[in-house]
C-alpha cells in the first residue's frame, strides 16, 4: 500500500505537466475533515492559491476489520508526508475517505466516494475535471464507479484491483488455504471456512509466519507444488517469493474471511467442482482435499461486486503480471466483458514483474499520463 502511495504521489508530477497550468504558483492550503452521512470520515484539501480546477479522489486498499484498527484515510507516505500536500503542491484539489467500515468495504466505499463528491461541491465548487483513482480494493471501487457513476468523473485509474470477477478472487484465497492445509497439514486449528480465533491471534503475533517459513524451507518440493496447484504467482529467480506469496495470500484469508462471511451473510467459498492439478499426484490430491459449498445468499451478494464492462468514460488499469494477491487474470476477465462500443475506453497496462501493486514511479506516471491524454 505505501509503495503504491509513494508512486501515486510522484505520478502527479506528470499529471500536472499535461494539465493546463494554474494562474499562480500552487500553495497548499489547510485540509478540512469531517464525517459523511454514512459516518465515513472525509478529508478535502484545496490549494490556498493556484488551484487548477481539477480534483483527484483516492480510494485506499483493504484494511483488516480488527479490534484496535480505526477508520483512517491511509494516505500518508512512509516518511510521514501527507499525499494531500503533494497533490496540492501540483495545483490539484484532493479528496479521500476512510470508508464507513474496514474489511470488505467495496460497495460501501463506492457509496462513500459518491457522498465525497457531493461534499466537495457543497464546500467549494464543481471541479472542472474529477479523476477517480484507487489501489487494490480501492481499484475495484474505482472501476465500479467508472461503470456505475460515470457522470461524476472524467476518467478512472484502477491499480492492481480485482476487477475481473470478485467471486473468483474470493475463491482464489479459499483454494490457496485448502491446498496449504493439504501440503502442510496441522498448522491451523480452524478450517478453510471456519477460521479459529487462535489462528488470528497467532497470525498477529507472527508465530504462524515463522512456522510457515520453517515448513517451506524444510519441504521445498511441497512448497513448489503449492505454488503450481494454486496458480499463485512467485518469482522463480527468487525462492524467497514463495514465502512472501504464501504469507500474503493466507493473511487475507485468516484476517478477512470471517468479515466477508458476516457482510455477505453467508460462506462464499466453493470448490465442489474445482479440479486441482500440478501436484505429484493430482488424483490423490483431489480425492483428499475437503470440499465446500458456498451459501446461496453469499453467492447472490457477490454479484453486486462484479463489474459489467459497460464503460462510458476512460478506465486505465495498471497490474503486475506476477501479482500474488490479486491475479493478473482479472485484467483478461475484464477485457472479455468490455462491450465493443467501449473497448477504446478500457486501457490495460501490464507490468511484467512479481508482487502485488509492485510498480515503479515511472510506470504509475505513464499510466496517469495515458488517462489524462484520453479525449
Amino acid at each position: 500500500m505505501r509503495t503504491v502511495l509513494r508512486a501515486f504521489s510522484a505520478a502527479l508530477v506528470i499529471w500536472a505537466a499535461v494539465t493546463p497550468a494554474a494562474s499562480a504558483q500552487p500553495l497548499p492550503g489547510p485540509c478540512d475533515d469531517g464525517t459523511l452521512p454514512s459516518d465515513a470520515r472525509w478529508k478535502i484539501c484545496v490549494p490556498a492559491q493556484g488551484w487548477n480546477g481539477d480534483l483527484v479522489i483516492f480510494a485506499h486498499g483493504y484494511v483488516p476489520n480488527l479490534p484496535g484498527v480505526g477508520l483512517d484515510f491511509f494516505d500518508t507516505l512512509p516518511d510521514g508526508t501527507p499525499v494531500s500536500t503533494l497533490v496540492q503542491g501540483l495545483g490539484f484539489a484532493y479528496a479521500t475517505t476512510s470508508y464507513r467500515q474496514n474489511g470488505l468495504a467495496i460497495l460501501e466505499g463506492a457509496d462513500d466516494v459518491r457522498e465525497l463528491v457531493e461534499q466537495f461541491t457543497l464546500l467549494f465548487e464543481q471541479p472542472r475535471r474529477t479523476y477517480m483513482t484507487g489501489v487494490s480494493e480501492g481499484g475495484l471501487v474505482a472501476a465500479l464507479l467508472a461503470e456505475r457513476s460515470p457522470e461524476l468523473f472524467t476518467g478512472a485509474f484502477a491499480a492492481c484491483g480485482p476487477i475481473g470477477n470478485f467471486r473468483s478472487q474470493i475463491d482464489y484465497f479459499g483454494h490457496f488455504r485448502v491446498l496449504f492445509d493439504y501440503f502442510f497439514p496441522g498448522l491451523f486449528l480452524g478450517t478453510p471456512i471456519d477460521v479459529h480465533p487462535l489462528d488470528v491471534l497467532r497470525w498477529l503475533d507472527g508465530s504462524t509466519q515463522r512456522e510457515i517459513a520453517r515448513r517451506l524451507a524444510a519441504e521445498p518440493a511441497k512448497a513448489l507444488q503449492l505454488m503450481k496447484t494454486s496458480r499463485a504467482a512467485f518469482d522463480p529467480a527468487d525462492i524467497n517469493t514463495i514465502f512472501q506469496t504464501t504469507t500474503s495470500v493466507l493473511q487475507y484469508h485468516i484476517l478477512g474471511f470471517d468479515d466477508a462471511v458476516a457482510k455477505l451473510e453467508g460462506q462464499p467459498f466453493d470448490n465442489r467442482l474445482h479440479w486441482y492439478f500440478g501436484s505429484s499426484n493430482d488424483l490423490l490430491l483431489n480425492f483428499s482435499v475437503p470440499r465446500f459449498a458456498a451459501d446461496a445468499r453469499a453467492v447472490r451478494a457477490l454479484r453486486n461486486y462484479n463489474t459489467s464492462g459497460a464503460l462510458r468514460i476512460p478506465l486505465v488499469t495498471l497490474h503486475t503480471t506476477g501479482d500474488d494477491d490479486v491475479p493478473f487474470a482479472h485484467e483478461l476477465l475484464y477485457l472479455a466483458k468490455v462491450r465493443p462500443s467501449g473497448r477504446g475506453r478500457f486501457i490495460p497496462l501490464p507490468v511484467f514483474r512479481y508482487g502485488h501493486c509492485n510498480f515503479t514511479t515511472e510506470e504509475v506516471l505513464f499510466g496517469l499520463a495515458v488517462l489524462i491524454a484520453q479525449p
